[in-house]
């Protein structure tokens, strides 16, 4: 069985050889590890050459993607794998040493087409103490061997069967351009078809969150780029059956929670900031999901 493990990068040298050191360390090495850099000035060149230099475990395959986006970025790693199975990794997070046989463990035990597992965030000690106090960058988890909902469905930290994934379209849709949700889309398409995607809680990966996210600002717009993505998915169809009732429900939700939100967030102000900007984040993920309707999308990678 041939593992093939791909990672999109963008401007973090530093993090993504700090990331190629931890693979270095796996219980279970990948077979080979493909790099597609999105700087159309090659800025991971040095450090992919480097390591390549400094370590043998396993091959490392370089090349630049110089168009933006991550749909069309993850589009050249799979085309560039060879794997019986593809791994997929941020290169801003950090894998401990069992995670890939992790996945892979998993994979087998269940009979699964897919296997995702947890992006554990390590916000700094420098930041503000709301939000330390906030567990503002967690997501939710899951037992072991569960079904990922489709609504939760998305990459970080995943591990795919090359047959059903090669066989999407794209495989990542392009038509996503600059905004998120391309990974989203790509594994509910795949489990739609009858995909089996698990959970594997002990396959744990570390995210050290950036300073430029340590904001207000930064979560108002990642809680917006998330609700719209949740609209898009459910207009599209991608969650069930499109028709009126669930267009108009849709809305009148989001209209309802959106102004919920924002009262709650003023009346929880005295019990912490940490508080009242955890219902502001929800109001913006349901505006979100309103602008959808008048047709305006977000492009968080612009």
């Amino acid at each position: 069985m041939k593992i093939s493990l791909c990672i999109a990068t963008y401007r973090r040298p530093e993090r993504l050889a700090a990331l190629l050191s931890d693979l270095e360390s796996q219980q279970r090495l990948p077979d080979e590890v493909i790099i597609v850099d999105n700087d159309p000035a090659g800025s991971a060149r040095a450090v992919v050459d480097a390591h390549a230099a400094a370590h043998k475990a396993f091959p490392l395959l370089y090349a630049i993607q110089p168009e933006r986006g991550i749909a069309i970025t993850r589009n050249l790693t799979v085309s560039m794998a060879s794997g019986d199975w593809l791994a997929f990794i941020d290169d801003d997070e950090r894998a401990p040493a069992p995670w890939l046989a992790q996945l892979l463990e998993a994979a087998d035990r269940f009979g699964a087409d897919g296997v995702l597992g947890p992006v554990v965030p390590v916000v700094p000690e420098t930041a503000a103490a709301w939000i330390r106090r906030g567990s503002f960058y967690d997501f939710p988890r899951m037992q072991t061997g569960g079904i990922v909902p489709l609504n939760r469905l998305r990459f970080g930290n995943v591990i795919l069967r090359g047959e059903p994934l090669r066989a999407e379209p794209g495989p990542f849709n392009p038509a996503y351009g600059l905004m998120t949700g391309e990974d989203g889309d790509l594994l509910a398409r795949m489990a739609n078809k009858g995909a089996k995607v698990i959970w594997c809680d002990e396959a744990i990966v570390h995210e050290p969150v950036e300073p430029a996210r340590l904001s207000f600002r930064w979560l108002l717009q990642r809680a917006l780029s998330g609700g719209q993505e949740f609209a898009r998915k459910t207009l599209a169809g991608t969650y069930g059956e499109v028709t009126f009732l669930r267009r108009a429900r849709l809305f009148l939700q989001a209209l309802v929670q959106t102004f919920a939100a924002l009262l709650l967030a003023l009346a929880s102000l005295p019990a912490g900031r940490h508080r009242a900007v955890a219902w502001l984040v929800r109001a913006s993920a349901n505006l979100g999901k309103l602008t959808v309707f008048v047709g305006w999308h977000y492009s968080e990678y612009a």
